[in-house]
């Protein structure tokens, strides 16, 4: 509902008095001009509406775009539809153009000339590969302890690291902890991860850490690390994941943001024998709690009961 204003009124009633009474005498009982009158009972078409002020924008502007800057901007808009305020303002700059940015996107919003940015590409990932029997291939990552965890000598000691191993048919996980995340201390981990796994691992994924492969140091060498000579000598093949794509990686990602949720947020760590032991406790629990993707059973159970699924 339009708002009516309180001058609207007042016209409406100096007219209505007018038309009774004469303009002379409605002149002189509002105390305003005949004039005014007039030209008031002129536009007045019966509603109250056509007593209200129109607008007092100008029609025209002395710095307003000349009709060759409008060809101009009609020319470019045809042919750069999706262009942004600024890429569009450079490539009219570099053709003539004398506007500053701010004058461009005014007219370009009055002409509702706008570009009409693209959709991002919709991500559409590779089917899921499901692993057939445990061992098949495993992930194997490093997290790094919080050092809000440490207190104490723990705190002094530079830091401790969870050196994490989960196979992706049962998700069973065997954690260790180290001081360190050089070559030598996953060469370690997954010789103990050999020991502990009941069944034979064929594949091991990793990300490009430094501590597993050289592809991304500085030196930019292909010479095999500590961890990949290790994995050929035990006969593993190992793949690297996409640089920079962590959910390649996926299901040991998920298994760390568990950590942090239900054991790093409430466990603290004063030496590295305390961490080494409150992280086998924790570890023990992780593979008795049933799952959803192993139909509610737990990792343990999901791992001793193959091949009788």
């Amino acid at each position: 509902m339009d708002k009516i204003t309180q001058t609207a009124r007042y016209r409406q009633s100096l007219i209505h008095y007018a038309q009774k009474n004469g303009v002379t005498a409605a002149a002189i009982r509002y105390r305003t001009y005949r004039q005014y009158i007039y030209r008031w009972m002129k536009r007045y078409d019966g509603t109250i509406q056509s007593l209200e002020d129109r607008s007092h924008r100008p029609n025209s502007h002395p710095n307003q775009h000349r009709p060759e800057e409008i060809r101009l901007i009609d020319n470019m808009r045809r042919r750069n539809p999706n262009a942004g305020l600024v890429v569009f303002w450079v490539k009219l700059c570099e053709r003539g153009y004398k506007r500053s940015i701010s004058g461009l996107y005014k007219f370009l919003r009055k002409g509702n000339l706008m570009g009409v940015k693209l959709r991002n590409p919709k991500y559409v990932p590779k089917p899921y590969e499901k692993m057939q029997y445990p061992g098949q291939r495993v992930q194997i990552d490093v997290k790094f302890v919080p050092s809000s965890c440490l207190i104490g000598d723990a705190a002094l000691e530079g830091g401790y690291f969870q050196f994490t191993f989960l196979d992706e048919y049962s998700r069973y996980r065997y954690l260790e902890a180290f001081k360190d995340h050089s070559s030598y201390s996953a060469a370690e981990f997954i010789r103990h991860c050999v020991k502990k796994f009941p069944y034979a691992i064929e594949c091991v994924q990793t990300d490009n850490g430094s501590e597993f492969t050289n592809q991304m140091n500085n030196l930019k060498t292909s010479r095999p690390t500590l961890f990949q000579k290790t994995l050929e000598e035990l006969g593993i093949q190992h793949k690297h994941i996409k640089v920079y794509t962590p959910r390649h990686n996926g299901k040991v990602e998920r298994s760390h943001r568990k950590d942090n949720e239900y054991f790093y947020a409430s466990h603290k760590f004063y030496s590295f024998e305390d961490f080494r032991k409150q992280l086998a406790i924790w570890q023990y629990k992780y593979n008795k709690f049933p799952m959803r993707p192993l139909n509610w059973r737990s990792p343990r159970q999901a791992l001793l009961s193959f091949p009788d699924v």
